[in-house]
């Protein structure tokens, strides 16, 4: 009797053991998967590659260093060219490379915001600047160029041009060159009326093709450095914009617009001439009384004589490529993107044809997102969803037209394509589920991307999970493609707290993987981050976003006519309450700028839904109405504030050029007004997407705090902030 009592008794106590150990493994593997840990890869953008010769470059953001990097044949081994190795916030941008890969420029600091001031996020008393810097890809320190706001780096990379004053400057590359060339750069490169932006370079390096842009109109021009003169373009009296070479440089291709008719700009000017109104004219004549014809043009033009041709326009009254912005010279064909059929897309058209007709190059339902040419112009390669609607793969095509071939495949996520010089190779950013972005190689005939950027050994990719595709339809029956995160151990019967992730923009897309662009790619670790610290975790792409086709985007009554968006957020709430892992009385809800629009809108209007939420630089009065029957002031979070009970996080840095920090002043006031449990981060002199790692670090921290105690429960630990709040 008593071998059979301790019998029992054993198998008790180890029955409880395991149960303990099961229950306790869930949580060591949270205690080593840190926010550090999954935010510690370096973020690459920005890649290049040089036409004459198989070098790739590209800007890293690794824990708040920005850098850039070179890689070239044959081993492809990374190499860092600047040594910035402080979060300091001064960001790095808009990389070029010369065409023989020797070359790299790019801008040191931010954009300036509406009064011209470079943000300066660390509140350094000297100030800061936005200036071109430049460094040899064979090594060396990097140099400054000129102070200058955007650029042009010469294919020859011996100049850089760029817009000051309403002119164009250019200015030596290598801090060596002296003499006559050298001293251009004390004056405009040439002078010509109007706000001149844009500068473009011929291949050769001898002429810019510039836009002059005149209120309500604006002309193509090019200024011939050697002859020094300025050609206009089939000057017109309509808006000319997005000038491109062809590859001899013998002619320019650009778009043509209608010019602003009466009522739409009438009387104005650029800045320092002055003109009468226009006389004979009615009062409140308008432009749409005069509105019809084509919407839109193409034209190529003899860069040295002016003498130019319409090459195609669109249907009178037909609005389907009223979206095309960009143009690509081809093999003997003019590329451009626009979306007749509802879908982005890009198309050709034959220069030697008298009456060229578009020809779809990239087919299928999704979009052709990102896209570059070979260095012989006969080869389009392109990144679309078409096929893989929630992530992005490599495809190729002839330029001219022909069968669309496609290049990668699984669970992989290829964007932004930089094509190499011999074309042996395209240089891609790539991710997945559990693949950080990184850059990568793929063979021009296709095949599995090879990953050249190596991963800290703290990321934990092996304990991320593989989200899922997950349909959710609203109350009006739309429906939207959302990104499912289950946490791991999850068992049987358990009720877990749920997080919802709301994206900004609008114009986004999360992906069933890292995201190619930096919050969205912190976001994605944090959707995992929160998934391994026991939270159900949905990601939504609400109506208005981009990647599920125009009607998509373009749905009714979305933002300030409606914020229809807001029922899909909504129904994904509901969604997760009626999940039998979910505990319903613990679903919270973060996001930034639209996500934060959209948060504010969940705990405004159904704090019986969402319980919690963080609103980083969010929208809360759309427009300037307080007027209660506007339709603006009620599809604004403001409106329903009387209703707000659930506790919000505030968010903002107040120098955004995005959103004005006066929305989270507006909405403090409101908040407190009403009694309304909040609380609040501030970082001074910071922007909307912040420059400072640290701050992120802080915000995610703080984030995680705060649902910890909001809604797991546990007991409250300080929130740190600059400025921080707490009611």
């Amino acid at each position: 009797m008593r071998t059979s009592i301790r019998g029992v008794l054993l198998h008790a106590f180890l029955l409880l053991q395991a149960l303990a150990l099961a229950s306790l493994r869930p949580a060591l593997a949270q205690e080593r998967f840190t926010i550090e840990d999954v935010l510690s890869p370096a973020f690459p953008f920005d890649l290049v590659s040089a036409a004459g010769t198989d070098r790739i470059a590209w800007i890293e953001f690794e824990r708040g260093m920005r850098n850039v990097w070179t890689a070239s044949a044959p081993d492809f081994a990374p190499r860092r060219l600047t040594g910035y190795l402080k979060d300091d916030g001064h960001d790095l941008s808009t990389l070029r490379i010369s065409d023989d890969g020797s070359v790299v420029a790019f801008l040191r600091g931010h954009t300036p915001n509406r009064d011209g001031w470079i943000a300066n996020p660390t509140s350094d008393p000297m100030g800061a600047e936005r200036a071109v810097w430049a460094a040899h890809t064979s090594g060396g320190e990097p140099w400054r160029v000129v102070e200058a706001w955007s650029f042009a780096l010469s294919p020859d990379g011996r100049w850089v041009a760029y817009e000051k004053d309403g002119q164009i400057w250019r200015a030596p590359v290598d801090p060596g060159v002296a003499g006559r060339e050298g001293a251009l750069q004390e004056a405009p490169l040439f002078r010509a009326f109007g706000r001149n932006r844009g500068p473009v370079w011929s291949p050769d390096a001898r002429r810019i093709a510039f836009v002059s842009d005149r209120q309500d109109h604006a002309f193509v021009g090019v200024y011939d450095t050697e002859a020094r003169r300025v050609t206009w373009l089939a000057p017109a009296v309509d808006r000319d914009e997005a000038p491109v070479w062809s590859p001899d440089g013998t002619r320019v291709a650009f778009i043509r617009r209608p010019g602003l008719a009466f009522g739409d700009e009438a009387g104005r000017r650029p800045e320092g001439r002055r003109t009468a109104e226009p006389s004979g004219l009615p009062a409140g004549l308008v432009g749409a009384k005069f509105a019809g014809g084509h919407a839109l043009s193409i034209w190529v033009a003899d860069a040295r004589t002016g003498e130019g041709r319409e090459v195609w326009h669109d249907a009178p009254s037909d609005s389907v490529w009223a979206e095309m912005r960009q143009l690509l010279w081809a093999d003997g064909h003019l590329l451009f993107q626009a979306e007749p059929e509802g879908w982005r897309h890009t198309f050709a058209l034959a220069l030697d044809d008298p009456a060229p007709r578009p020809v779809l190059l990239t087919p299928g339902e999704g979009e052709a997102e990102h896209f570059a040419l070979s260095a012989d112009r006969r080869t389009l390669y392109y990144a679309t969803n078409a096929g893989d609607i929630d992530r992005r793969h490599l495809w190729k095509v002839p330029a001219g037209g022909g069968r669309a071939v496609q290049l990668t495949r699984g669970d992989g996520i290829e964007t932004y394509p930089a094509v190499l010089a011999s074309e042996e190779r395209v240089a891609v950013l790539h991710a997945a589920a559990r693949q950080p972005q990184s850059v990568a190689l793929v063979s021009s005939g296709g095949g599995d991307a090879r990953v050249i950027t190596p991963l800290p050994q703290t990321f934990p990719g092996t304990r991320h999970v593989d989200p899922t595709n997950v349909v959710v339809t609203a109350e009006d029956g739309f429906e939207t493609h959302n990104q499912l995160f289950l946490p791991p151990g999850l068992r049987p019967g358990e009720k877990r707290p749920a997080l919802i992730f709301i994206h900004g923009g609008s114009r986004r897309q999360m992906l069933l993987g890292y995201h190619y662009m930096h919050f969205y790619h912190m976001a994605y670790a944090m959707n995992q981050y929160f998934a391994n610290q026991g939270y159900v975790v949905l990601s939504v792409n609400y109506r208005s976003g981009i990647g599920y086709g125009r009607a998509f985007r373009n749905a009714p009554g979305r933002g300030g006519e409606g914020n229809t968006e807001y029922g899909d957020i909504l129904a994904a709430g509901k969604y997760l309450q009626g999940r039998p892992d979910v505990d319903p009385a613990k679903v919270g809800v973060w996001g930034l700028s639209y996500g934060g629009i959209l948060t504010a809108q969940a705990l405004a209007r159904n704090s019986d839904v969402f319980a919690a939420g963080v609103d980083i630089a969010g929208v809360h009065l759309w427009g300037t109405s307080l007027d209660a029957e506007s339709t603006s002031y009620q599809s604004s979070a403001v409106s329903q504030v009387e209703s707000w009970r659930s506790p919000v996080l505030l968010i903002h840095g107040d120098d955004d050029r995005n959103v004005a920090f006066s929305q989270t002043v507006g909405l403090v006031q409101a908040l407190r007004a009403h009694d309304v449990p909040h609380e609040l981060i501030v970082f001074p002199d910071e922007v909307h997407d912040f420059l400072v790692f640290d701050r992120w670090l802080r915000t995610f921290h703080a984030t995680d705090d705060f649902f910890r105690r909001k809604l797991v429960g546990r007991e409250p630990v300080a929130v740190t902030g600059t400025g921080s709040e707490r009611r």
